[in-house]
């Protein structure tokens, strides 16, 4: 796993992540992770001991293959340096080597800040949009096949597909296959075989 991109909370925590995963079949077993993640517990940050319910968002897409083409026309990009900060880069330097890319017909926008080099920003910067792109193709005609079959499928954020509830009482439950644990402590630390398998065999059912 590489950190690509690290945006601290204003507060607190993370307010955005970009991170590159390698192994066997990668994208085919994180694919089952895309969608709203939604926790509740009681706040460390609430001097009052209150619950609060937080949400993060996932998406996940694969690493472009060349032999796939994607027509990226330069006038239809702003593209923006910075310094590098926090926690997320080990290259963090002194130089405007950050790269944020707008692809302003569709409103993407990436970021990159893992390396020294700005140019080498720019081209895992320019990766990550292809593949947005790709993915956005992709889902608009699955969207498309979906009205032409009457399917009533939802693509995109729109709702939760996993609660973590540490308060008032201890339980994972992915709401799409209705399978849970309490075994909250391992999910949290990367147990999420039993969620992923579900996923991926009720796709094929």
């Amino acid at each position: 796993m590489e950190t690509l991109d690290y945006q601290a909370g204003d507060e607190a925590g993370i307010k955005s992540v970009t991170l590159l995963i390698k192994g066997h079949n990668a994208y085919g077993y994180f694919k089952a992770e895309k969608g709203v993640h939604r926790l509740v517990r009681i706040s460390p940050f609430d001097s009052s001991g209150r619950r609060h319910t937080s949400f993060v968002s996932i998406d996940v897409m694969p690493e472009m293959d060349n032999d796939i083409e994607i027509d990226v026309r330069l006038e239809d990009l702003k593209i923006d340096t910075y310094r590098a900060t926090g926690a997320g880069g080990q290259h963090i330097n002194t130089t405007d080597s950050a790269v944020r890319m707008t692809h302003i017909p569709t409103g993407i926008v990436v970021t990159c800040q893992s390396e020294r080099s700005q140019l080498k920003n720019r081209e895992q910067a320019m990766k990550m949009l292809k593949a947005k792109l790709y993915q956005k193709e992709q889902e608009e005609k699955e969207a498309e096949l979906a009205e032409i079959r009457g399917e009533q499928k939802e693509i995109g954020w729109g709702s939760q597909i996993r609660s973590y509830v540490f308060h008032p009482y201890s339980m994972v439950k992915d709401h799409r296959t209705n399978v849970e644990t309490g075994n909250i402590q391992a999910v949290m630390d990367g147990d999420l075989d039993e969620f992923i398998n579900a996923y991926l065999r009720s796709r094929i059912n």
